[in-house]
């Protein structure tokens, strides 16, 4: 991360803006001796025009981005283990109120393992539902047309 000159002030509001997504709340949180919300709201929208604090936003949004979304390899491995049955579900066994339990240890089912490996095998195209087809003599077409009448 690029290190961005900001107050503490300023990194509060900025903070409190990615939790909240609204300036005019943010502004209030980081600054809590404001109590106009017009004020709040003027000083909140020039503080998202300024250059650091805009950065600052921009490049905390994109780390908790990636974050919060799975990668390919997290996404493969999840498939594989599921596909392995090394993966554990919940259920919930019993029958009736305060009867039921939780059963955490239940393996996938095979339709899931099924589900996994298909969609592993789409992922290494191990199977393509396009035909392809090669074409091994391309057909040339020739312009005979001249600018000539063939006198009928």
């Amino acid at each position: 991360m690029i290190e961005r000159k900001l107050t503490i002030k300023q990194q509060a509001f900025a903070d409190a803006f990615i939790e909240l997504g609204n300036a005019t709340q943010a502004y209030m949180q980081a600054y809590p001796n404001i109590k106009k919300e017009s004020t709040a709201k003027a000083a909140g929208s020039r503080l998202l025009t300024n250059v650091n604090v805009k950065a600052y936003i921009d490049e905390r949004m994109e780390e908790l981005r990636s974050e919060r979304v799975a990668d390919q390899q997290e996404i493969l491995e999840l498939l594989t283990s599921v596909l392995r049955g090394e993966e554990q579900s919940a259920i919930l066994r019993g029958v009736g109120e305060g009867a039921q339990t939780i059963d955490d240890t239940m393996p996938p089912t095979t339709a899931e393992r099924i589900k996994a490996a298909e969609l592993l095998g789409k992922r290494y195209r191990m199977w393509v539902d396009k035909q392809e087809i090669n074409v091994s003599e391309v057909p040339v077409f020739v312009d005979d047309v001249s600018g000539e009448s063939d006198g009928s």
